[in-house]
């Protein structure tokens, strides 16, 4: 029996045990439970919407699911099931009820394209929303949206959402959280504070193709018919629902995580590399190091062949090898950002993985810095 996070690459016959995963934050093994959620909800095919015994069987476990969504997110508003984050994020930023809408120069790929004539709002060096500029945006005329990202996908660094949302209530506007990084239960100020929470499974050991939208009101989104409501059109999707739920029901130990974070921080540094907002208010288990000298690109294709899985940005940006717009709002130069993978751990990881990860780091460092020499 592999170990959970194994990978199987077409034609190939092995389980690739050896390998290690440590791109989690891309997406992480679905669980047991989800899986058996989800073989469930398949045998419950019958269309939520129908009005017979079938489909009011299937209306009821969604609900039931929905329902079971929300109470592990603290959440007493309403729940909109979508395909993801992303399609979550999206929504929020096009159906609000506003006049205009602000975003961190920080956000994810998907905020940008979705919002691409939002005011950007600037970033510190430690890559921390500029709360003064926040506050003078959000008090010039009309009704605002602002979104920003409980932890960054490609640094790990955190918002102070609760003194976010202070700023943003006290200016009458709204505030928009994605939390697809957020382990279950890690910061109360998201359940309490925020007016939209975008949610996805698949970064929480559920399954792909299901998330959610949070929504304190829904006299703040406009409806666009179908189901879900009124406010997403399209089938439900039933196995994914109760595979979603079943994830969030499994405990996630994050401190064990740090540990390993911190672990790997100390020894980069040592080792002569740069770890990115170092000693900032991070994700617990996402971490952004540089190694000088040496492309990401080119880093990834050693770590590849070693049996070491991590990425270059955000998986919906780091295909591309373009330079990050983080680091650059951070202040990072293009040359320097380039320079910059994230490793990203999960349930699976282990002490010893990051211990060989650290061995490989320091040995593809020596031969970068033998080539420059």
């Amino acid at each position: 029996m592999p170990r959970l996070g194994a990978i199987i690459l077409p034609g190939d016959d092995s389980r690739l045990a050896d390998r290690i995963y440590l791109d989690h934050a891309a997406t992480t093994p679905i669980l047991p439970d989800a899986m058996a959620a989800v073989a469930a909800g398949m045998a419950q095919w019958a269309n939520p919407s129908s009005p017979h015994a079938e489909g009011r069987a299937a209306r009821a476990a969604l609900e039931q699911a929905r329902a079971r969504i929300a109470a592990a997110y603290g959440w007493t508003g309403e729940t909109i099931l979508t395909s993801g984050a992303s399609e979550s994020l999206a929504i929020a930023l096009g159906r609000a009820v506003v006049d205009r809408r602000l975003v961190s120069a920080v956000e994810h790929d998907s905020v940008m394209r979705a919002a691409a004539d939002a005011v950007m709002l600037r970033v510190d060096a430690q890559g921390s929303v500029d709360l003064a500029m926040l506050g003078q945006a959000v008090g010039q005329p009309g009704r605002a949206l602002v979104a920003v990202q409980w932890a960054n996908s490609e640094t790990g660094v955190r918002q102070r959402i609760g003194d976010i949302a202070r700023i943003v209530h006290a200016a009458g506007a709204l505030l928009l959280v994605d939390a697809a990084q957020m382990p279950v239960g890690a910061d109360p100020d998201v359940s309490t504070h925020a007016d939209f929470v975008a949610i996805s499974a698949h970064k929480r050991g559920g399954p792909p193709g299901i998330g959610g939208l949070l929504v304190r009101d829904f006299a703040t989104l406009i409806p666009s018919g179908g189901q879900e409501r009124g406010y997403r059109p399209g089938t439900e999707n039933l196995p994914g629902a109760l595979g979603f739920a079943a994830a969030l029901e499994v405990p996630e130990a994050i401190g064990p995580l740090a540990a390993l974070r911190s672990m790997l921080d100390d020894a980069i540094t040592r080792s002569g590399g740069e770890v990115v907002a170092g000693g900032h208010h991070r994700h617990p288990a996402i971490g952004a190091y540089r190694m000088r000298g040496l492309p990401a690109a080119t880093q990834l294709i050693r770590f590849d062949m070693a049996g070491i899985a991590v990425s270059a940005g955000s998986a919906c940006s780091s295909g591309s090898m373009k330079p990050s717009h983080v680091l650059g709002a951070m202040g990072w130069s293009v040359d320097a950002s380039r320079e910059v993978v994230r490793v990203s751990f999960g349930r699976s990881t282990t002490a010893a993985e990051v211990e060989r990860f650290i061995a490989e780091w320091r040995s593809v460092s020596r031969s970068a810095r033998a080539f420059a020499a």
